[in-house]
């Protein structure tokens, strides 16, 4: 069954199939000319959709390329409503780092120095999920190590009370 046979309960009656089985007769050439048109007119307009969509694609897209020994910070929620590395919500950090670049894997994905902290996180990880890190001498890292548990999860208790 075809799905359009499926969807609406009849055959699709396009000019190829105006005869009936009974009545095989040769279709004219101007039928069959018509439906050649048709279908290119349909090839030109989804090839015009298909570069429209790839330009609107394209302007965001840019390609990352990082180096050994550069520095990157990671992404702690690649999508929205997923608690990623056991810290999640709206005022916590987007990004957690910078982390070291060990080495190169394939050509989309780098394998980082993360601390103890996040040994349970795989250190491979792919271009996406990093940003790159660019120093700045007046710039101090204050890097507070996550207490995690096995789940990949922390405690939040207040640091000091104010009032």
């Amino acid at each position: 069954m075809t799905p359009y046979a499926a969807l609406y309960g009849r055959r699709c009656r396009s000019p190829v199939h105006w005869d009936e089985v009974e009545e095989r007769v040769l279709l004219e050439p101007e039928i069959v000319q018509l439906t050649s048109d048709i279908v290119t007119q349909i090839r030109y307009r989804m090839r015009t959709a298909q570069s429209r969509q790839k330009s609107y694609a394209g302007r965001r897209r840019r390609d990352l390329e990082f180096v050994v020994c550069d520095h990157v910070f990671l992404k702690m929620s690649p999508m929205k409503g997923v608690m990623r590395f056991g810290r999640g919500g709206k005022l916590n950090p987007r990004y957690i780092g910078p982390f070291e670049i060990l080495e190169r894997v394939g050509t989309l994905a780098y394998c980082l120095a993360l601390p103890p902290g996040l040994a349970a996180v795989h250190n491979v990880l792919y271009v996406s999920m990093l940003r790159r890190y660019i120093s700045n001498l007046s710039h101090v890292l204050n890097y507070e190590p996550l207490q995690l548990n096995p789940e990949l999860a922390f405690e939040e208790r207040p640091i000091q009370i104010l009032a």
